[in-house]
Parts: C-alpha cells; sequence; structure tokens
C-alpha cells in the first residue's frame, strides 16, 4: 500500500511540476502536429507564411516555429505582446525569395521587405523546421530581454 501511495504522489509531483507557470512556453497539444517534409519547397512554403504571419500582426505563429534556444529569450506572451503594443501599422509585404543549404546544417531563407534584401536561418529539427531567432536577427535578443519598459522606450513606441 506504501508503495503505491508513493507511486502516486510521483505522478501527481511530475503532472504538478509539467503544469507550472514558470516555463513560458505553451503546453504541448495532445495530438503532435506531423512532420514537415526535409525539403526546400518545404521550407521555403512556411518561410513564406512565416513572414506573412508576422508582417500581418499575427505573431502566435511566429513564435512557434522559433527554436528552443530562441524561444528561451522571451516568453510567447510577452513576445505577442511587445509586438501588438509595438506595432506601427500596415507594413510592407514580405517577398521570400528562395531556401538553400548553409553552414553548420542551417538552412538560408531569403526574403525582401521594402527593397532591402534579408536573411534568416532555419534549422530542422525533430521533423520540424525552425527559425533561429539569435542568428537571424541578434541584435533583438538583449532587446527581448529587457523589461517591457525598456523595451518600449529603446524601440521608440509608445504603451
Amino acid at each position: 500500500m506504501r508503495a503505491l501511495i508513493t507511486a502516486a504522489a510521483t505522478v501527481v509531483g511530475a503532472f504538478l511540476a509539467g503544469c507550472s507557470a514558470g516555463t513560458g512556453h505553451p503546453a504541448a497539444s495532445a495530438t503532435p502536429l506531423p512532420p514537415d517534409p526535409h525539403t526546400a519547397p518545404v521550407l521555403l512554403r512556411i518561410a513564406t507564411a512565416f513572414n506573412d504571419e508576422y508582417q500581418s500582426g499575427d505573431y502566435a505563429p511566429v513564435y512557434a516555429r522559433w527554436d528552443a534556444r530562441s524561444q528561451a529569450v522571451i516568453t510567447q506572451a510577452d513576445y505577442v505582446g511587445r509586438n501588438q503594443e509595438c506595432r506601427s501599422g500596415p507594413q510592407p509585404p514580405a517577398g521570400t525569395e528562395g531556401a538553400a543549404p548553409g553552414p553548420h546544417g542551417a538552412w538560408i531563407v531569403s526574403y525582401e521587405i521594402g527593397g532591402q534584401q534579408l536573411h534568416d536561418y532555419w534549422f530542422y529539427v525533430h521533423g520540424r523546421w525552425v527559425f533561429d531567432l539569435v542568428l537571424s536577427n541578434p541584435d533583438m535578443v538583449p532587446m527581448y530581454r529587457m523589461s517591457p519598459q525598456q523595451y518600449v522606450a529603446a524601440v521608440g513606441c509608445s504603451r
């Protein structure tokens, strides 16, 4: 009987630990997402949707495509909230142009926004294409680590 109580307590403790609010990451869904095919055309389609979602202000699916290292920089709620608060009207469309293998297993996605050529780093991890914020936009990492008040002042947007 004692072993049964100990086992039950262990299961309950593990469950509660998994539900703690400290991680900042959304809980995994009960149904795992299907894997992304590991091909350049699929990456290009995903990166196009990613850029379109960002440009239209739909930030939650953008964050969901970030790799774990990038998600450790800022919580989804803070990322979405800051981008919604500091959004400055309609954004020019992003023209996703190509995807090609890069260094150290990365894939480089090239795109253009308002005449500026940009490049993002993507990786294929556990059957999913994920965006690497740290490599793609390193200047944002220290800004996202700021308090919300410091971020607003640094970006120059009003609350």
